[in-house]
């Protein structure tokens, strides 16, 4: 059985392809990226390329690539996690995030409906739904409400996704996840950049007040919940995967100062982005009832554990910063250290 993973060396597909690899060892996989700035084959390197899993360089919006694939393989789903996915990047240059996370989905959805029986896992984010309230957990009947160019992107290729779902019949399920972390997150991310430039000794960039709030979710657990989706997910649904523990970022960059043993005189309060969602916050009890999935990881151990991974690993971000595995140009962006 064939199945194509789009982004997988990103920092999510990459945690996925891996643990997928572990999972289901007889699945062959199909790893489709453009190796923009965020994505490096590194990631996967442990992995290998044999029969049970190929790379393909290439863009999920070239449809003449994709057309290829989809006649080359029988894949039986997708896992679609290609996507530019920083705000403030979408802030900046949003034509890009149209280009991916729109017109990519779409040529993805055209290969699918050209071909039977193929499930299409959308993998999208909790910023579709806006800024919660206090108190408030979105849930998937909550009426999409982005407030930034990347949301908007996502809450678009979700629609279009659902719609193909209902107008053409087919089988596919959307996916909004929580704030991802753990190993192999690309450094403009707030946990990376907060545990590399703790070790460095440079300051740590905070937004506002830093009392911006979000719903914490280790990338192993997520990959978790794909999978339970991609075998048991109704289609024509949507779940939200999320775990309840909920913390500022001026916490986590506290914890992560504590950890490494570094002085709270480091963090750095700096202007607030242009349109900064205060808090988001999931509901994920359908993705619980139904299909029986729960987290593993609790917020403190998770954190722990991925700064020591950050702590051991500076060969890899090292690399990263140094633009080593660039194979593609990156969009230039101000850095906020």
């Amino acid at each position: 059985m064939h199945i194509l993973v789009t982004g997988g060396c990103g920092f999510i597909g990459s945690n996925l392809i891996r643990m997928l690899r572990r999972a289901r060892p007889t699945w062959k996989l199909v790893n489709l990226d453009a190796l923009t700035y965020a994505g490096n084959v590194e990631n996967v390197k442990d992995v290998g390329e044999d029969e049970h899993c190929a790379f393909v360089h290439g863009n999920v919006a070239n449809a003449a690539l994709v057309a290829g694939l989809f006649a080359r393989y029988d894949f039986a789903s997708v896992l679609h996690l290609a996507a530019e996915s920083h705000v403030d990047r979408s802030i900046v240059g949003p034509q890009l995030f149209v280009e991916t996370n729109i017109c990519g989905t779409h040529t993805l959805l055209e290969a699918v409906r050209a071909h039977a029986n193929v499930r299409f896992i959308q993998v999208s984010t909790d910023e579709v739904y806006g800024s919660a309230a206090s108190g408030q957990c979105f849930t998937e009947a909550t009426p999409l409400q982005p407030t930034n160019p990347y949301a908007a992107s996502k809450a678009a290729a979700d629609l279009l996704a659902l719609a193909y779902q209902r107008t053409y019949g087919l089988d596919i399920v959307v996916t909004r996840c929580t704030n991802n972390f753990g190993p192999y997150q690309f450094p403009e991310k707030l946990i990376p950049l907060m545990c590399i430039n703790a070790l460095e000794d440079k300051q740590l960039p905070i937004y506002g007040d830093g009392a911006q709030e979000r719903d914490w979710l280790h990338v192993e657990d997520h990959c978790s919940a794909l999978l339970a989706i991609l075998e048991r997910g109704k289609s024509g649904s949507t779940y939200n995967i999320g775990t309840g523990q909920t913390c500022t970022n001026l916490t986590i960059a506290t914890r992560i100062l504590a950890h490494l043993g570094k002085p709270d005189s480091l963090i750095r309060h700096i202007s607030d982005r242009p349109g900064h969602d205060r808090r988001y916050a999931l509901d994920s009890a359908r993705l619980r009832s139904e299909l029986g999935w729960m987290p593993r990881y609790g917020l403190g151990d998770a954190l722990t554990k991925t700064i020591d991974w950050y702590v051991e690993n500076r060969g890899w971000w090292e690399r990263v910063l140094s633009g080593a595995y660039r194979t593609a140009p990156a969009n230039e962006f101000p850095s906020r250290a």
